[in-house]
């Protein structure tokens, strides 16, 4: 729709899971949701004029990540070499739309790796706080307003935008039972 303008005026973090303790509404400062790219490849061809770069090669990993205020003994459990744990992280943002003045609910959930924890440099007076990276992101989950914008699965081979599959072809001709 044209002539939106969204403003987040707040947003919360769940780790691990979406239980009433395990929210950090009051230590959250920010969140890096996932960027959502394309491998591309640069080809120039023999007989061209310049190069091009070519998309449609699959998807880049996804990376979740988020600064928290304080020490949270909770969040810093999920990192572990060698462990299996693969925790859901669930984000719920309050977007407004200014043309209107309506909220809007932003839902995110990622399944991954904590793969890095790194605390802040210690400073007397200044808060304390971790910045935290999730990534072997397998499942992601997107929504707008209850409405769902982009699903991936990579155990499925599933990737949705707006509801509808994107690797439909793909799959279909690889006989892969992807549960779309």
């Amino acid at each position: 729709m044209p002539g939106q303008l969204f403003i987040q005026e707040g947003f919360n973090l769940f780790v691990g899971d979406d239980g009433p303790n395990n929210g950090k509404n009051l230590q959250i400062e920010s969140v890096k949701l996932p960027d959502y790219e394309e491998m591309t490849q640069n080809f120039y061809a023999g007989g061209a004029v310049g190069e091009i770069e070519i998309g449609g090669m699959g998807l880049k990993p996804f990376t979740l990540g988020f600064k928290l205020k304080g020490w949270d003994e909770q969040s810093m459990s999920q990192f572990g070499i060698g462990s299996a744990n693969m925790f859901p992280y669930t984000i719920y943002g309050l977007i407004r739309d200014k043309n209107g003045n309506t909220a809007q609910e932003l839902k995110v959930i990622v399944r991954g790796r904590m793969v890095k924890v790194t605390p802040d440099e210690m400073k007397r007076g200044d808060l304390f706080g971790m910045d935290f990276a999730i990534k072997e992101i397998l499942h992601l989950e997107h929504y707008v307003n209850k409405n769902e914008k982009y699903y991936y699965d990579w155990f499925s081979t599933t990737w949705r935008v707006n509801g509808i599959a994107q690797n439909a072809d793909d799959v279909a001709i690889l006989r892969i039972n992807s549960g779309t």
